[in-house]
């Protein structure tokens, strides 16, 4: 992994690779992360009163690397002026509203955790990360990157981390840690869907649509619906996302492929989605959320371990509808892996 990545961050390690590489100096400032920060991430998160309400805090890093920053709104008040502050305000109102009304989750501790947030983080910073504590949002440097506020199914991806964080707690390194990004990018959707009132049909499955600066050849950091797809740009380079097991990426870097292999399992959930029809968030985000909670998944799972999970979780809740997991276990034949 690139020194100085953050986990759990939506733009991969190689792709700031490539642009740093390039010589493309706000993404080369992107990859430093103070001490302060890499200690923080490692610590336990800080004990939060449980509360069943909605609690927001949103920070403001003012373009420095300190965390949390100083506070400018929290739940309740009005508006500010600063649009990355009413974005992430609202992007985490809408995360905690798909996991409390679809999944009757109650924050994503499931006991009431304040959700926290920085916005201004670092000069120029492209990337968003979960670091355990809160969600850290960079400006983007407006060459490559916009603002990573601005992006509904980044904050629910982001806070998804978290949910996998108290719940899973999936290692973050080849397979267990693909599956740990595609949990996020299948729910960090789901979020996306369930605000815009979108059926399956209807999604545009993208991760990150309308992140990327006007001219990159691309329109998202990465598709559900076509891994590999999502750019091919002469400064990103192409999407290296395979949508089939026999893809699969062989590499140390970005911890084992984290996020370039998650493309698998993401295809599979777009093809359960698809094939069952309706909301999303209803009955595939029902199995993916029961396998990812039912606390029978190891942290080090593989993919054929997740998907034997989802089979079962899809007869546990629908006992009087078997060929509900029967398209689960067709939806995993479809990338490859065999449930068994």
């Amino acid at each position: 992994m690139t020194a100085g990545v953050p986990l759990c961050a939506i733009v991969p390690p190689y792709v700031l690779d490539r642009l740093a590489e390039a010589g493309h100096e706000p993404a080369v400032r992107s990859l430093a992360l103070d001490a302060a920060h890499r200690a923080a991430r490692l610590a336990p998160p800080p004990p939060v009163a449980a509360s069943p309400a909605l609690s927001r805090v949103i920070a403001d890093a003012g373009h420095t690397q300190r965390l949390p920053g100083r506070t400018v709104r929290t739940e309740g008040q009005t508006p500010t002026a600063d649009d990355s502050v009413t974005h992430a305000y609202d992007g985490l109102g809408a995360t905690f509203a798909l996991y409390a009304d679809a999944y009757g989750r109650r924050s994503i501790d499931d006991q009431g955790l304040r959700l926290d947030a920085t916005v201004h983080y670092g000069q120029n910073y492209d990337n968003a990360f979960w670091n355990g504590h809160r969600m850290v949002f960079g400006d983007g440097d407006g060459e490559i990157f916009g603002d990573f506020t601005a992006c509904i199914d980044v904050i629910g991806h982001e806070l998804t981390h978290g949910v996998t964080q108290f719940t899973a707690g999936l290692e973050y390194h080849d397979q267990p840690g693909a599956l740990n990004e595609s949990v996020s990018d299948v729910f960090g959707s789901l979020v996306k869907q369930y605000a815009l009132h979108q059926d399956a049909a209807q999604a545009d499955w993208l991760i990150g649509a309308g992140l990327l600066a006007p001219g990159i050849q691309g329109v998202a950091l990465r598709s559900m619906k076509a891994p590999g797809t999502a750019y091919d740009d002469p400064r990103l380079g192409k999407d290296p996302q395979p949508a089939h097991l026999r893809d699969y990426v062989n590499t140390s870097e970005d911890s084992g492929g984290v996020h370039i292999n998650s493309g698998i399992p993401n295809h599979a959930f777009y093809l359960l989605a698809t094939a069952l029809g309706g909301p999303a968030w209803e009955r595939a985000g029902r199995i993916w959320y029961d396998a990812l909670t039912g606390r029978r998944l190891p942290a080090d799972a593989d993919f054929t371990a997740f998907a034997r999970a989802t089979v079962a979780a899809a007869k546990a809740r629908y006992p009087d509808q078997p060929s509900i997991a029967d398209t689960v276990t067709a939806s995993w034949a479809q990338v490859g892996v065999s449930p068994g």
